[in-house]
C-alpha cells in the first residue's frame, strides 16, 4: 500500500509517521508513506501557494494551480483509488472507513491549511472528504496522521498479533469491554472473577455483556435500534 500526503507543513508529519506501529510497518515494507511539500509548485521566491479569497472573506486560501500540478504529477506515476481531502465538513471518519481504506492500494491525502482550499479542487480532483470531528484545526496534517495511523494498523503484519485489531473499539459497532492485567489485586481493587476462571465461554459472554453496557452508557448513539437491551 502507498499513501501520499500533500501538505504545506511537512514537518508536522515527521514524528507521527516515523514511530510506533506506523514506523515499524514502513520499515517492514508493508506500507509506503510519502509526504510532499506543496510549495514545490509555489510561485515566486516565497513559493506562494495561497491567496486571498474572492468575495473579500478573511483568511488565506490554498490556490488551485499548485494542488492541481502536484496531484497530476502523482497521478502520472500510478493510479490512485482515492484522493482524500481532510476537511471539517467531510464525512465523519469511522472504523468502518478505516477498514475500507486499508484495502486500497494507493491513496492521496490532501491537507488543507489556512482558510481552506479553492473549491474547484474539491469539485474536480477530490474523490472523498473526511473529517475527524466537528471542530476546526490549523491544518489537515494532524487529521491526515490520524487517518494514516488508523489505516496502517489494519494492514496484515503491522501488528504483532493480527487478531488484536479485530477486538478494537467499533469493529463490531460497540465499545470494547473493560480490560485488566496483572496483578489480580492491587490496592484492594480486584479483577472480575470471571476473567480468572479460565472458561473462554463465560469470559466471552461477560465481555459481550460489558461491551453492550458500556456502549449503552457512554455512546448510546452507536446501538442499533433493534438491539434488545
Amino acid at each position: 500500500m502507498r499513501i501520499d500526503i500533500i501538505t504545506v507543513v511537512p514537518e508536522l508529519l515527521e514524528s507521527p509517521l516515523s514511530h510506533s506501529i506506523v514506523g515499524r510497518a514502513i520499515k517492514k515494507g508493508l506500507v509506503e508513506i510519502k509526504v510532499h511539500n506543496l510549495r514545490k509548485y509555489g510561485k515566486g521566491p516565497r513559493q506562494q501557494v495561497d491567496d486571498y479569497s474572492y468575495g473579500g472573506d478573511a483568511g488565506m486560501v490554498l490556490m488551485v494551480e499548485p494542488v492541481f500540478r502536484m496531484i497530476e504529477e502523482l497521478k502520472a506515476e500510478r493510479r490512485y483509488d482515492e484522493i482524500i481531502y481532510m476537511s471539517p465538513d467531510g464525512e465523519n471518519f469511522s472504523q468502518a472507513a478505516a477498514n475500507e481504506l486499508s484495502l486500497k492500494e494507493n491513496i492521496i491525502i490532501l491537507c488543507g491549511h489556512y482558510k481552506g482550499i479553492d473549491n474547484r479542487i474539491r469539485e474536480h480532483l477530490i474523490t472523498r472528504e473526511i473529517s475527524v470531528g466537528d471542530y476546526v484545526l490549523s491544518g489537515g496534517e494532524i487529521p491526515a496522521a490520524i487517518v494514516a495511523d488508523a489505516i496502517v494498523r489494519l494492514i496484515p503484519g503491522a501488528l504483532t498479533d493480527e487478531t488484536s485489531a479485530l477486538s478494537d473499539c467499533f469493529q463490531d459497532g460497540l465499545l470494547s469491554p473493560p480490560i485488566y492485567t496483572r496483578p489480580a489485586e492491587f490496592n484492594g481493587w480486584s479483577v472480575p472473577e470471571v476473567l480468572l476462571s479460565g472458561n473462554p465461554k463465560l469470559i466471552r459472554e461477560w465481555q459481550d455483556e460489558q461491551a453492550i453496557e458500556r456502549t449503552k452508557k457512554l455512546r448510546p448513539n452507536l446501538l442499533p435500534n433493534d438491539l434488545d437491551l
